[in-house]
């Protein structure tokens, strides 16, 4: 468990970017090896819930498949590298932007699709991966406290998520789009005349703009409020 000590202060960063109470902040920091250890329960779980997507899709696009076990499984690696002492700024923003993506995108389908989730799905589990989801967003809301979000750091997360997107929903380059299976067809009607795969390609373009915002409108406001304590 973390030590009180080592936890670095909270910079005065604007609201919108830094929106969680500083204590439920320092508790994330304070026992990150228990948020480690939750995130690799939750890896585990996440590729066991996609086991049978693996059978349908091909090998060589398997990277592509699992997008909230790979967000959780690189939360856990960025929060245990800084807990070691090398912080990775580039893993760091990869956990930044996949849970933010994969942490709104899902409880986003489960709400675009919901009279079919609630048929298919036990109500418990429904509630499981809304609230779970929504939980990866409340952690990648700390990790400005152990990261200064270089720019270069986020253009690998933009490249990796940016390609996801594209295999995901436009081009899939091997096989079908590698997109969570959805519960209906793709061809499906839905809102605003745009089928079941615009609606989740919508949701995923959506959350992708809105994690490189807050990437760099953090860094903008880190260099901000240095600047002023100068």
């Amino acid at each position: 468990m973390g030590d009180s000590s080592a936890i670095p202060e909270r910079e005065p960063l604007a609201r919108y970017v830094a929106p969680l109470p500083t204590r439920l902040e320092d508790l994330g920091l304070r026992y990150a090896w228990l948020v480690v250890a939750i995130n690799l329960a939750g890896t585990v779980f996440g590729f066991w819930y996609y086991r049978h997507q693996f059978t349908v899709e091909p090998m060589v696009m398997w990277p592509f498949v699992p997008d909230s076990p790979v967000a959780t499984l690189s939360i856990a690696l960025a929060i245990a590298c800084w807990k070691l002492g090398y912080e990775l700024p580039w893993l760091t923003a990869l956990a930044f932007f996949g849970n933010v993506i994969l942490g709104l995108w899902t409880p986003y389908v489960l709400l675009a699709f919901a009279d079919v989730y609630v048929a298919q799905l036990h109500p418990a589990m429904y509630l499981f991966l809304f609230f779970s989801h929504l939980a990866m967003v409340v952690q990648a809301l700390v990790l400005h406290r152990i990261t200064d979000f270089p720019v270069w750091a986020v253009a690998v997360a933009l490249c990796w998520y940016g390609v996801d997107l594209i295999v995901d929903f436009s081009v899939p380059i091997v096989g079908e789009p590698h997109h969570t299976q959805l519960p209906v067809a793709r061809e499906t009607p839905m809102y605003l005349g745009a089928d079941a795969l615009g609606v989740a390609a919508a949701g995923a373009t959506a959350f992708t703009l809105l994690a490189l915002f807050l990437a760099l409108a953090t860094r903008v406001e880190k260099l901000k409020a240095r600047a002023r304590a100068d």
